[in-house]
């Protein structure tokens, strides 16, 4: 999982993330819309997930019960540090390594 706003990575293995939990790089929420595996801007609510409650606020920490951590990589991200086409690259090949 990566932090939306700065990129940072995060590794869950089997633990839930709390509503509070923060960013160590950036300290952003990371329990957010925009880090879960069901946003998406081009749905109703922006969310895939029918049963879960509107959020008004994407990049504010809430307590979504339907939360998944997102397991892809925002290439587009207009923060700080910009990806070079060779990180890019070597992103999307490693998307195909089993």
């Amino acid at each position: 999982m990566n932090c939306f706003r700065c990129g940072e990575t995060f590794k869950l293995i089997g633990e839930k993330l709390a509503p509070s939990a923060a960013c160590e790089r950036c300290r952003s929420p990371v329990h957010v819309c925009k880090n879960c595996r069901f946003f998406d801007p081009a749905v109703k609510k922006e969310c895939r997930e029918p049963k879960a409650e509107w959020q008004r606020y994407k990049d504010r920490a809430n307590s979504c019960d339907y939360f998944e951590p997102r397991e892809s990589v925002d290439l587009t991200r207009k923060s700080g540090a910009a990806v070079s086409a060779d990180d890019a690259r070597k992103k999307f090949d490693q998307l195909f390594k089993k």
